[in-house]
């Protein structure tokens, strides 16, 4: 039998190189295709079809809970150093997490009607805007610094709690107040402390957004229970971090 030949480092590198790179590619398109899930909704929205726009936002938080933790396996900023990963996820997020929430409850009218309505869906886009532009919004521990632009899982809640315009605002506006707060907020695929136990209640979150838009109009008080203990979990988490840092740095 022939000896097989085994191909050289200098022969091998390249075709490797080429194949990280395409990867890495694959993961900044898989991060952009927030920007086409934001176009849907806002479509879905314009139809007057709230829950289908609530899908994907669902869809739209996978790919953005998925897509850094591909990039950091795949090494993507060494891949393609000259390009921007950051950049194109805040500005994902920033339609995804900010932009179409609002569109969602100012055209489905739970933000109330006329030029007030149209104050309190602005507010938190600009409270975004200010956050999303902090070089300090994530900390060097894995925190995000401010009510990290959730406006999406509050438009979630809103639509299934089916809240009144004046609660809405109320959630809005003191939501808009936390970003410039300096509390630390959990970064599930990132924060160490219980990181595995938060991934694990993240994805049993996620399906009960999933569950609780297929029971919508009639959402069952045990799936809305258990997704509701998440965030009292994620809340407390934060505080309890929060007060990890001040004591750390007093």
């Amino acid at each position: 039998m022939p000896q097989q030949q085994v191909p050289s480092e200098a022969e091998a590198g390249p075709r490797t190189s080429g194949a990280a790179t395409f990867a890495a590619w694959m993961v900044h398109l898989y991060t952009a295709t927030g920007v086409a899930v934001a176009f849907l909704t806002v479509v879905a929205v314009i139809e007057g079809d709230t829950v289908e726009a609530l899908w994907l936002g669902l869809v739209a938080m996978v790919v953005d809970g998925t897509d850094g933790m591909l990039a950091r396996h795949l090494q993507v900023k060494k891949r393609v150093p000259w390009f921007d990963g950051a950049l194109l996820d805040n500005i994902v997020d920033y339609l995804t997490y900010a932009f179409t929430p609002m569109v969602l409850l100012w055209s489905a009218g739970y933000l109330g009607e006329g030029t007030s309505a149209t104050v309190l869906a602005v507010i938190p886009l600009l409270a975004s805007a200010y956050q999303f532009c902090r070089v300090d919004a994530k900390t060097d521990d894995h925190l995000f610094l401010g009510f990290p632009s959730y406006w999406n899982i509050a438009a979630f809640y809103v639509v299934v709690l089916d809240l009144q315009p004046v609660s809405v605002a109320i959630v809005l506006l003191v939501c808009a107040v936390l970003v410039f707060v300096p509390i630390g907020y959990v970064y599930p695929s990132r924060t160490d402390l219980l990181r595995r136990l938060t991934l694990v209640l993240t994805t049993i979150w996620l399906a009960s957004y999933a569950v609780l838009l297929v029971q919508l109009p009639d959402p069952s008080p045990v799936w809305l229970a258990i997704s509701l203990a998440y965030v009292v979990y994620y809340v407390a988490l934060s505080l309890y971090l929060t007060a990890q840092r001040s004591r750390a740095t007093a």
